[in-house]
């Protein structure tokens, strides 16, 4: 493989990343969005961190029922919580690492 191929490799790899990210920005800054789509749009960061938080807290595979992680729903809740108190999420992640650490201390 030549250098200019590589190059070219990774300059597609910026742009094929870079287009969906501006995209929407360009197509929406003259016009404004219909106001069901924009109250869609509000519950997306919700359900993307519910999703993200269930699929890390339960384990499943084909044929079994779903296993809880008992240490990952330990460490979510205080981390939900202070979350929710301080709306700080650097806060929160300090929190959850901690409290992740202190249960893999313990057991």
């Amino acid at each position: 493989m030549s250098n200019s191929f590589i190059l070219m490799a990774i300059v597609l790899s910026a742009v094929v990343t870079w287009l969906p990210r501006i995209i929407p920005f360009v197509l929406t800054k003259y016009k404004a969005l219909p106001d069901f789509l924009l109250r869609f749009l509000n519950y997306l960061p919700i359900t993307i961190i519910f999703a993200l938080t269930l699929s890390s807290v339960i384990t499943e595979r084909t044929g079994h029922l779903p296993t809880i992680k008992w240490l990952e729903l330990l460490t979510v809740l205080p981390t939900f919580w202070v979350a929710a108190k301080t709306k700080n999420i650097l806060l929160a992640v300090v929190v959850g690492v901690f409290t992740m650490a202190c249960l893999r201390l313990l057991f």
